[in-house]
């Protein structure tokens, strides 16, 4: 027999996890309070399982407790986003040139097939997004590194509080597929000098937009 406790916490890993997607999926940004009776309520569950969610959440750094205000998605000051990248951009560089040392061609095919995606996407941010995320993990699971993979994973919960996506227009979108292009055909010609630069190259452009935006 289930104990209620089991089923706590089997509804709080639902919970987080509804949340988590909603996140990923921009309903909840950061700046946005997380009220426990409106997550509830859209989520079909009890409290109990949406405040279990949301300590998790907390404990993850998704989210902060603001007096007076309760729970809020958290939001990165620019010298946390200029850490992230920088961040990033080494771990990108790195997977971009173990991806030249061991990409098979199925898997170049694969990258040239989301990036064909994403230049028909040029009225739509959020898909553009979407297969953006795709192309890169797809470059990581290339890599055949599984420490580089981990190491990307632990980033994923400060990129959902990036906010918006800076893929806003069809200029922005042309330039991001170009830059991919240029990864994708070094990886393709197993130059893994010209993968990393190509990929560093592509998170220097990415934050200069990022801090653009952000300082708008």
């Amino acid at each position: 027999m289930t104990s209620p406790e089991t089923t706590d916490q089997s509804q709080g890993s639902v919970a987080f996890s509804r949340l988590m997607d909603a996140i990923k999926q921009g309903e909840y940004r950061p700046g946005d309070r997380l009220r426990e009776v409106e997550i509830a309520d859209r989520f079909s569950l009890s409290r109990t399982p949406v405040r279990e969610a949301l300590r998790r959440l907390e404990a993850e750094r998704i989210i902060e407790h603001r007096p007076r205000v309760g729970a809020v998605i958290r939001e990165l000051g620019q010298t946390e986003v200029v850490e992230l990248y920088e961040m990033r951009l080494v771990l990108e560089r790195t997977a971009a040139e173990l991806a030249a040392k061991h990409a098979i061609e199925a898997e170049v095919d694969a990258l040239t097939a989301l990036n064909d995606q994403m230049a028909e996407t040029v009225k739509d941010p959020s898909k553009a997004a979407a297969i953006n995320q795709r192309l890169h993990q797809s470059i990581y699971l290339s890599a055949r590194n599984r420490f580089l993979l981990e190491s990307a994973r632990a980033l994923n919960n400060a990129l959902l509080l990036l906010g918006p996506t800076t893929l806003a227009d069809a200029a922005r979108i042309e330039t991001v597929v170009a830059q991919h292009t240029e990864i994708i055909t070094a990886i393709s010609k197993g130059d893994s000098d010209a993968a990393g630069a190509a990929a560093a190259a592509h998170l220097q452009t990415s934050l200069r937009h990022r801090l653009a935006v952000m300082n708008q």
